[in-house]
């Protein structure tokens, strides 16, 4: 009887994808909207992976080692401000840029900025802000301030 090569149970990643402007991985418990983001990704070149919610986010993001997280903030199990906490609080995710792409009621906003959240994107929203804003994360540049017309913008750190 010959060896047989069983497939590995995890997907694997590779760190870089070619022809890829980043990796993204996509957090939203509404499976319609984590693909309507995904497909507007996607058409732009980006990499895109989803979870469900915050506990699959954080069970998946050492292996994809995405360049950008867009969370959901109402979510079962955990949370997007949760999800973003926990993500700052390990010192191997603390510097993935993070934006929140809800309804950025004034509660998210203010607990988002305290959870070290880079960036917020109300929803609904436009594609080519979805796009824009993720870019310059990927990018490592500075979103446009929130203008109060998209919600699209960085968050400003108490700490200056």
């Amino acid at each position: 009887m010959g060896k047989t090569r069983t497939q590995p149970l995890r997907p694997a990643y590779p760190r870089s994808v070619s022809g890829a402007c980043g990796r993204v991985l996509v957090v939203d418990d509404n499976k319609v909207i984590r693909q309507l983001i995904r497909v507007n990704l996607e058409l732009e070149g980006f990499e895109v992976v989803t979870a469900a919610d915050g506990v699959e986010c954080l069970d998946l993001v050492h292996r994809v080692c995405p360049d950008v997280i867009t969370l959901d903030v109402v979510m079962p199990r955990l949370d997007g401000l949760q999800t973003a906490t926990r993500l700052r609080s390990d010192p191997r995710t603390r510097h993935l840029p993070v934006a929140i792409i809800s309804a950025c009621t004034q509660y998210e906003v203010d607990n988002g900025v305290a959870a070290g959240v880079d960036a917020f994107l109300a929803k609904p929203f436009e594609p080519s802000e979805l796009v824009r804003l993720v870019r310059q994360l990927a990018n490592q540049e500075e979103p446009a301030p929130l203008d109060g017309r998209h919600g699209a913008g960085r968050a400003e750190s108490a700490a200056g």
